[in-house]
């Protein structure tokens, strides 16, 4: 079992005299100029070719694009992380994905009671010097009543011996990491981190996408896979998971805003050539605006109490997410039609925003499972 060492110490070094806000700030310029010279020119290289941006996202760490969500206690607040994504998102929704990736990972870390992990690998995925997954998308269908967890562990001493297969991974590659949960023998579940290499882990391909093919994604194999205790998050998993599953669902809602704003922009650019016929189209840039300020403004304020407990609070975030994908191919789907056939060839980046937005709307957990969470909630 996991020995409880301590509760979570304060996560990065603060600057002594600087505000939240103003570190926050400096944090999202800093990202900004790394998305512009290390992401932009590569996009078309990303979706094109499947080019994982691996430069980009050490980059976006070392601006602390990844630590700014930690919890300190029982104190939290995930909207510069969200803020930083949507800002990787305008231009690439693929590394907007790895980031969250990279953020959830951190943020496992950061909430658990594993204080040699947390302070450890904890500090170094924080700082984007350890890249890595999440690995929770098949737990994350179970506990939901969708799947059968797909990873079983077998107490050994010093640890567990954890077998199984995982279809896909993300934000994976040589020397990274991600998280799994695995079923105990007696039936409750444990979760851990495990390594890229390790001996009896192995990535697959896991196939091409519609898009998203540069985000790092394997089918991962575990056979007979040692698993210290010293690499558990939390054994058992029943009071941790309630303390980062709003974390986890409120961080992806980044990808769902930088891919909407990306689609204003769109919309805006195309205003001077096409808007003597685009103003006949229903659905205007500013409807899209109004509604993604209502989104962001309901998001930061979920952002700032991810540790809530009341029910109404875990709804709220549900919902959120919920609109975030819903606004997302929205979004697409208008900028396509505004800017008409130079969005429809194979370059164009009205049709990449399309396929791009999709995916906000059927990664784990996708609308449907969505729409099944709340109305589990209403029965």
């Amino acid at each position: 079992m996991l020995q409880v060492l301590s509760r979570p110490e304060p996560g990065p070094a603060r600057v002594a005299g600087m505000s939240e806000s103003t570190r926050v700030a400096g944090m999202l310029e800093a990202v900004r100029e790394a998305a512009a010279r290390d992401l932009r020119p590569v996009v078309a290289k990303v979706d094109a070719e499947g080019f994982y941006p691996e430069a980009a996202l050490r980059a976006f760490g070392a601006a602390g694009a990844y630590r700014s969500h930690l919890p300190e206690g029982d104190r939290a607040d995930l909207w510069g992380a969200i803020q930083a994504s949507a800002a990787a998102g305008e231009h690439c929704l693929s590394t907007a994905f790895c980031m969250w990736c990279q953020d959830a990972l951190a943020w496992y870390l950061g909430c658990s009671d594993n204080a040699g992990l947390r302070n450890g690998l904890g500090r170094e995925v924080a700082a984007g010097t350890v890249l890595g997954g999440t690995g929770l998308s098949n737990p994350m269908k179970t506990f939901f009543g969708i799947e059968q967890i797909r990873l079983k562990g077998e107490r050994v001493a010093g640890g567990y011996r954890v077998t199984g297969a995982l279809p896909w991974v993300s934000n994976l590659g040589d020397g990274h990491c991600f998280a799994i949960v695995f079923a105990r023998p007696e039936g409750r579940y444990a979760m851990a981190i495990v390594r890229a290499g390790q001996e009896g882990v192995s990535l697959v391909d896991g196939g091409r996408f519609l898009a998203l093919d540069g985000s790092g994604t394997y089918g991962v194999q575990l056979r007979n896979v040692f698993v210290p205790d010293e690499d558990l998050l939390a054994d058992p998993i029943d009071g941790y998971l309630k303390r980062i599953r709003a974390g986890f669902v409120l961080m992806q809602t980044g990808m769902g805003i930088g891919v909407v704003r990306a689609c204003i922009a769109l919309m805006r650019e195309v205003e001077r050539p096409l808007g003597h016929v685009n103003r006949y189209l229903d659905v205007q840039p500013d409807d899209v605006a109004g509604q993604l300020a209502a989104l962001e403004a309901e998001v930061a304020a979920l952002s700032a109490t991810p540790f809530d407990p009341d029910p109404a609070y875990w709804r709220r975030v549900v919902t959120a997410r919920l609109a975030a994908s819903e606004l997302a191919v929205a979004a697409a789907h208008h900028a396509m039609l505004h800017c008409g056939a130079r969005g429809y060839v194979q370059t164009g980046a009205a049709q990449r925003r399309l396929r791009e937005a999709y995916f906000v709307a059927i990664v784990t957990p996708a609308v449907k499972q969505l729409k099944k969470m709340l109305a589990d909630m209403d029965a």
